[in-house]
C-alpha cells in the first residue's frame, strides 16, 4: 500500500477512535470506578508529588548552583549534567525562554522573591544589549554581556524575550515590560513578512534536503506568536495583537493543514500556498504536536468549544501517526510523508508536549483516549529521559530512537544537546501540568470545560 493511502485508511481508524472516545465520554464525567480517577495509574495527588519533585527537588537546585549566573545575570545553558560549565556563552532563545521560567515560576508558586530576582538580572543583561531600530538581537553573549554575533536573522529570539518580558511585567506590575513586548512582536511581524525573510530555513530543521527557500511561511513562527499573544492578551485586550493571533490560529489550521493526509505541513510558500517540492510532504510532527496543544490552551482561554475539539482531533492524530510503534515514544520529523521517511531520534521535548496536551484534554474534556496516551507517553518518558537513576540530576535532552544512555557526557565541540541544559521545554511542562493537577484535585468530580454533558 501506498503511504497516501495509508495514512488515509489509518486517519479513519483515528477518527473512528475519536468518534468511539467522545461517545464513550458522554455522561462519564464522573470518575465509576476504582480506577477512573487515577493517571498513568496513579491517584492525582502522587502524581503531583511526582512533578513537584522533578521540579523542585531536581530541576531547580542544579539551576542555582550550576546554571545561573548570579554574578552578570542570566543562564550558562551550556553545562553538562556533571554541573560543568562547558561553556560561559549565553544566547537570547535561553535568556527569554529563562526569563519567562522564573517570572512563571515566582507568579504561580509561590511568590518566591529568589524567582523575582533571577528573572530580573536576566532581564537587565538582556535590555542592556537591546538593538536599535528593526535589528534583532544577536544570537550569543559572552558572560559578561559582550555580543559575540552580528544582529540575528530570525525572529525566534527576539519572540522569546518578548515572552519573557509578558509573564516579568506580570510579576512585577510593570507595564512597560508589556509594552517593550508589544513592540518586539510587531518588529517580528513586519520582518516577517518580508518575502526574503531567512532564505535558510530548512537546513535548521536537519530533515529535508536543505536549498533556499526565502518568505517562509513557518509553522514555528505560528505556534510561538499564537502562545506570547494568547499571553498577553490574558493581561489586556489589544486590537493589533488580536489580529495577529487570529492569523496564527488561521494558518495553523486552515494553512498549515494538508487535507491530503490531514497532517500539517511546517513549510509553505510566501503566499500561504503549498511548495510545489519535496517540501510539500515535510511534516515536523514535533511542531505540529506541540502547536496543537497551544490551540487548545487558546480555546480554554477563550471558552471556543469548536476550537477546542477541532485542535483536539487534530493533536491526536499527529501523536498517533508520529508514535514509535517498536520502542515507544513520538518521532520529531517526517521528512517525506509518501516515502515514510523519519528522522529516528527522540527529544525530551516533544515527549513532553504530548504530556502537556493530552493532560489539557483530560482536565477540561475527560477524553478518554488522552486518558490512556498520558499513561502511556509518561510511563516511557520516566523510565527512558530521568538520569537519576544513572547517579545524575535532571533529564536526557536527545537520545537515538531507543534513547541510549551514554555514560559519559559527549565531549565538544561541536556541542550536543546532552552538553545543553533545557531550561524551557522541561520546566514549562512540569509547572503547567503541576497547575492543571491542581485544578483537577481541587475540582474533583466536576465535569471539565468541553465534557459532554447528559
Amino acid at each position: 500500500m501506498q503511504r497516501r493511502q495509508f495514512i488515509k485508511a489509518s486517519l479513519g481508524g483515528s477518527a473512528l477512535g475519536l468518534a468511539e472516545s467522545t461517545a464513550r465520554a458522554k455522561g462519564e464525567a464522573r470518575p465509576r470506578s476504582a480506577d477512573a480517577g487515577k493517571l498513568a495509574g496513579l491517584s492525582l495527588e502522587q502524581l503531583r508529588e511526582l512533578y513537584r519533585g522533578y521540579l523542585f527537588d531536581d530541576f531547580l537546585p542544579f539551576m542555582d548552583k550550576h546554571v545561573i549566573d548570579h554574578q552578570y545575570g542570566g543562564f550558562m545553558c551550556n553545562t553538562d549534567r556533571n554541573g560543568v560549565n562547558v561553556t560561559t556563552t549565553k544566547t537570547t532563545w535561553f535568556e527569554g525562554r529563562g526569563i519567562w521560567v522564573y517570572s512563571f515560576l515566582y507568579n504561580n508558586f509561590g511568590k518566591q522573591a529568589r524567582h523575582l530576582e533571577v528573572a530580573r538580572k536576566s532581564v537587565e543583561f538582556i535590555l542592556r544589549q537591546r538593538p536599535s531600530g528593526e535589528n534583532l538581537w544577536p544570537a550569543r553573549f559572552a558572560r559578561d554581556g559582550k555580543a559575540l554575533d552580528p544582529p540575528a536573522t530570525v525572529i525566534y529570539g527576539d519572540l522569546f524575550v518578548a515572552e519573557g518580558l509578558t509573564e516579568y511585567s506580570r510579576a512585577t506590575g510593570e507595564e512597560k515590560y508589556w509594552e517593550q513586548a508589544k513592540e518586539l512582536i510587531l518588529k517580528c511581524q513586519k520582518i516577517y513578512d518580508r518575502p526574503d525573510y531567512e532564505p535558510n530555513i530548512v537546513a535548521e530543521y536537519g530533515g529535508p534536503k536543505p536549498f533556499p527557500f526565502p518568505g517562509a511561511r513557518i509553522q514555528g513562527v505560528a505556534m510561538v506568536m499564537l502562545r506570547i499573544l494568547s499571553q498577553m492578551l490574558q493581561r489586556r485586550a489589544d486590537s493589533e495583537l488580536e489580529k495577529i493571533l487570529a492569523q496564527s490560529v488561521d494558518a495553523i489550521l486552515n494553512r498549515h493543514y494538508n487535507p491530503a493526509f490531514q497532517l500539517n505541513n511546517e513549510l509553505l510558500n510566501h503566499n500561504y500556498s503549498r511548495p510545489a517540492n519535496e517540501l510539500s510532504e515535510f511534516v515536523y510532527t514535533g511542531h505540529s504536536i506541540e502547536t496543537l496543544w497551544m490551540v487548545l490552551a487558546e480555546a480554554v482561554r477563550t471558552q471556543n468549544r469548536q476550537l477546542f475539539h477541532t485542535a483536539a482531533e487534530r493533536f491526536q492524530r499527529h501523536i498517533e501517526v508520529a508514535w514509535d510503534p517498536v520502542y515507544g515514544g513520538v518521532f520529531r520529523s517526517l521528512n517525506d510523508v509518501d516515502q515514510n521517511v523519519w528522522t529516528l531520534d527522540k527529544v525530551l521535548w516533544e515527549q513532553e508536549e504530548v504530556l502537556i496536551g493530552t493532560l489539557c484534554m483530560v482536565e477540561n474534556a475527560g477524553s478518554p483516549w488522552a486518558r490512556e496516551m498520558f499513561g502511556k507517553m509518561f510511563a516511557y518518558v520516566r523510565e527512558k529521559f530521568p538520569l537519576q537513576r544513572y547517579g545524575y540530576p535532571l533529564w536526557i535532552v536527545q537520545g537515538d530512537r531507543k534513547v541510549t544512555y551514554e555514560n559519559k557526557p559527549p565531549q565538544g565541540p561541536p556541542f550536543p544537546e546532552e552538553q545543553r541544559v533545557e531550561n524551557y521545554h522541561h520546566p514549562r511542562h512540569l509547572m503547567l501540568n503541576l497547575l492543571s493537577l491542581e485544578r483537577m484535585i481541587h475540582r474533583g468530580v466536576a465535569p471539565g470545560l468541553f465534557a459532554e454533558r447528559a
